[in-house]
């Protein structure tokens, strides 16, 4: 008896060994396992942090791949819009550039700062809304700017701050929106008596510069691509679908009065639509350039009200495709013509016919927008977020090519020829400075 309750006692006694061996051996497993998670957290913590420098050097390596544009007559780049730039305009008195964009923004350059490395401006904002053309008005202290979703023009008035400094932008008028489709140009006179605007549905209205509506016409294109104001102020000119390019008079009496919008002349002679047109300095030449693949210079200073016509000073062709879209522009002495497209640029004497010069990829996006400065000295182009500046080489060259032939005609005249010597000189100097 005392045996079995001695077997009984240590079989019960094994077992809760047993037992508690048991449970001791788990909760140790447990404990191990959560020591392993611990360090397993802990090595991603300290591996997450130095994953980042990875990303950076793969940013840094991407931003280091875009490509500069560089070029020998590249002067400078203007860099401060943050979104496509669609127009720009000098002002008339030459100190400043006006540039719109899609960043709701127009920018002011100082044209002297172009020379410098750095080139401040100032910044308007357009609310709500960003500019699709912008033209500066007759006395540079205001532009105009075609408002691209409201589909009307606004313009704003640039006076100076508190501290005497140029900045303080206000919008002084906003036009009634009556275009019922998108606008393909904008123009103000250099008489400051109207403002033109035109849509692509062959609807162009002439306005006061107070918003009223002074005439409305049908352009008859049937498609209308461009439309811009004569530098002298007293013409309003369209192109498109048709091959022609219609140039009308705005008239006001000598109080000052609108009477009425009459037709001038046309530019006859393309067989295709007119791409786009210009005028030089003078508004005495036009160029156009069509989808029959020739670009023309017209002699315009006629007497249209006698019956005269305008004459075709030269007329040559361009190596591009021309089912797509070409723009040109006259330069502002007449020498020289800038036709662009896509990403090119190509310059063709008016003299001669035959191309001065090319760039390529100016822009990492189509070229919108080509003027001159005033001078004929500098091309401006607009394509993407920049604006470039260029030295006008080809203009350069052409120059000196006429002041030589100027020179034989003057052999006998000592004053003219000593001083078209040093012309040529200072030219030929100033070039070789550019293309070394």
């Amino acid at each position: 008896m005392e045996i079995i309750f001695l077997t009984i006692i240590l079989g019960a006694t094994i077992l809760l060994a047993v037992y508690i061996g048991k449970i001791f051996k788990h909760k140790q497993e447990e404990a191990v396992a959560g020591e392993d998670e611990e360090e397993e957290q802990i090595q991603e913590e300290k591996e997450a942090p130095a994953s980042k420098p990875k990303k950076k050097v793969v940013d840094r390596k991407s931003k280091e791949k875009v490509p500069t544009f560089q070029h020998p007559w590249l002067l400078t780049s203007l860099k401060g819009h943050s979104g496509r730039v669609l127009d720009m305009d000098i002002s008339p008195n030459g100190k400043h550039l006006a540039s719109c964009g899609e960043d709701r923004t127009v920018l002011v350059w100082s044209i002297k700062d172009f020379t410098g490395k750095e080139h401040k401006c100032l910044r308007c904002n357009v609310e709500f809304d960003h500019g699709l053309f912008v033209k500066w008005s007759p006395d540079s202290k205001a532009f105009v700017v075609q408002k691209a979703v409201q589909n009307c023009t606004e313009v704003y008035k640039m006076s100076k701050k508190v501290d005497g400094s140029l900045g303080d932008f206000s919008v002084a008028v906003t036009f009634p929106a009556k275009h019922q489709t998108d606008i393909i140009g904008m123009g103000i006179s250099a008489t400051g008596k109207f403002i033109a605007t035109c849509s692509d549905a062959t609807d162009l209205i002439v306005w006061s510069l107070k918003g009223e509506v002074l005439a409305r016409l049908d352009t008859v294109h049937n498609l209308t691509y461009c439309c811009l104001v004569s530098p002298c102020g007293r013409f309003v000119a369209t192109s498109g679908f048709t091959p022609d390019v219609k140039v009308w008079e705005v008239k006001f009496s000598r109080a000052g009065e609108f009477e009425k919008v009459s037709r001038a002349f046309d530019l006859t002679g393309h067989s295709s639509g007119v791409y786009s047109f210009s005028f030089s300095a003078d508004s005495g030449r036009m160029a156009t350039v069509s989808k029959d693949g020739t670009w023309k210079v017209f002699d315009t200073a006629v007497e249209f009200s006698k019956g005269q016509d305008p004459t075709v000073i030269m007329s040559g062709s361009y190596s591009w495709d021309s089912s797509l879209p070409s723009s040109i522009t006259l330069s502002p002495d007449g020498r020289v013509v800038a036709l662009s497209q896509d990403k090119s640029l190509a310059f063709y004497s008016v003299q001669t016919g035959l191309c001065a010069g090319t760039l390529a990829d100016v822009h990492t996006e189509q070229i919108r927008r080509v003027i001159f400065s005033s001078d004929s000295s500098l091309v401006v182009t607009a394509g993407d977020r920049h604006v470039r500046v260029f030295h006008n080489v080809p203009g350069m060259r052409i120059q000196i090519q006429d002041l030589k032939a100027a020179l034989k005609k003057n052999i006998t005249n000592s004053a003219a020829k000593e001083r078209i010597e040093k012309q040529i000189e200072t030219h030929e100097a100033a070039l070789k400075e550019i293309e070394a």
